[in-house]
């Protein structure tokens, strides 16, 4: 029998035709280690791929190396994709995908690709909407649309706590820091107009020290985000557990107008509240106005790196993950001579567009506590799959429910 079915029928027709049954799953789900339930495949590998996106037929798009942008397609099914295709050049992290266009960020700069969904390639060379973002230091700028007609993007700082002399020990701090009107925050673009400065944006956030990984939650519209804590707080006397535990990797709200407070403060994990740099004066103890700067929803452990953020936008993957968020930790580097840490991606529940302030590991790498270097995290739009990138393993994995949800 043939069914007549109405455009939006179709449209949602097709989406569950394209569903991956499990069985499109990796035995060994591509050495990942996941929850009960859950399954996963090997989808691509893309040398240093950074973050994704996904289109709502279930293609995606990679930032990083420096390939530009390279789009992927799964045309049997397996699980696997199987076309691949490349756009754009240089150097990249950010990427987003609007009704009609690709955004990808360089480090210097966005350029808007005009787009019809459904393809795996642009229909021009490129727009650029914004040059001359701040680089060097943390340079990776990230992307966020919001209603197709704005685009966050993250300024990273360029120093680890503003000091005279970056890194140095007990180089004391630049007061005030010359770097807050121009990087260590968020701004907002129009994503409809070309030949943007940093000066035609609006200073949205201020004293993130590098906000890779934001996000805009859909039911709200509210800018999320999670920002990478300063580093060598050892330089100043502190031991060894309290420097690799301190300061939080800082996760909340990314309103309009809030300063987290870098580099002048840093939130405390274990003394539960934001305390003054040793730069600035502070001894671990002193608060002086940083009670006063924005304060996180959740305070993750220190030098975990966050580095991406998504949202679930149905109840597809499981109603307990509806509405809630992934987030990626690169890993870290420095909590030397304790073991490093981070190397995961978590859950955060959400109720009613807010977080709940509690989360749970989701994915892990099969090889050990520090295997998995995740960079990149991207639901598909009608979230029936995660999709996971790690630059230092150059793949993709596809993580998909393994019974009906």
């Amino acid at each position: 029998m043939l069914l007549l079915l109405g455009p939006l029928a179709t449209a949602a027709a097709l989406l569950a035709f394209r569903r991956p049954a499990p069985s499109t799953c990796d035995p060994d789900n591509g050495g990942l280690v996941l929850p009960q339930g859950f399954c996963a495949s090997l989808f691509a590998s893309v040398p240093g791929v950074r973050h994704i996106a996904v289109a709502p037929n279930g293609d995606v798009f990679a930032a990083g190396g420096r390939r530009g942008v390279t789009a992927l397609r799964d045309r049997k099914g397996s699980g696997h994709a199987d076309t691949s295709v490349t756009f754009g050049s240089g150097s990249g992290t950010g990427i987003a995908l609007g009704l009609d266009a690709i955004f990808f960020a360089p480090d210097d700069r966005v350029i808007r690709f005009a787009w019809t969904p459904g393809s795996l390639t642009p229909r021009d060379e490129g727009t650029i909407v914004v040059s001359g973002l701040p680089a060097g230091g943390h340079t990776a700028k990230t992307l966020a649309l919001a209603k197709d007609d704005w685009i966050f993007v993250d300024h990273g700082s360029g120093s680890n706590s503003c000091q005279q002399a970056d890194r140095a020990g007990r180089s004391p701090g630049k007061q005030p820091c010359p770097e807050l009107p121009t990087r260590a925050g968020t701004w907002r673009y129009n994503t409809r107009r070309a030949n943007q400065t940093p000066a035609d944006g609006v200073h949205w956030t201020t004293g993130v020290r590098n906000g890779m990984a934001i996000a805009v939650e859909p039911s709200t519209g509210v800018l999320w985000g999670a920002t990478h804590g300063r580093d060598q707080l050892s330089d100043w006397g502190m031991s060894a557990g309290d420097n690799a535990e301190k300061p939080a990797e800082e996760f909340g709200v990314f309103a309009q107008g809030a300063d987290f407070g870098w580099p002048y403060c840093y939130y405390d994990p274990i003394a539960k509240k934001k305390v003054q740099a040793p730069e600035y004066g502070g001894d671990g103890i002193k608060q002086g106005d940083c009670a006063q700067k924005m304060q996180p929803v959740i305070a993750f452990p220190g030098h975990w790196a966050p580095m991406s953020l998504t949202f679930v936008p149905t109840a597809r993957f499981g109603a307990e993950y509806a509405g809630g968020a992934f987030l990626a930790f690169h890993g870290s580097w420095n909590r030397a001579p304790l073991p490093q840490a981070g190397y995961r991606v978590v859950f955060i529940p959400f109720k009613n567009g807010r977080a709940t302030g509690q989360y749970t590991t989701f994915a892990t790498g099969a090889g050990g506590a520090t295997s998995l270097r995740p960079s990149g995290v991207a639901m598909a739009p009608d979230g029936s799959a995660l999709f996971i990138a790690s630059d230092a393993a150059g793949k993709i994995w596809r993580v998909i429910p393994t019974t009906s949800r």
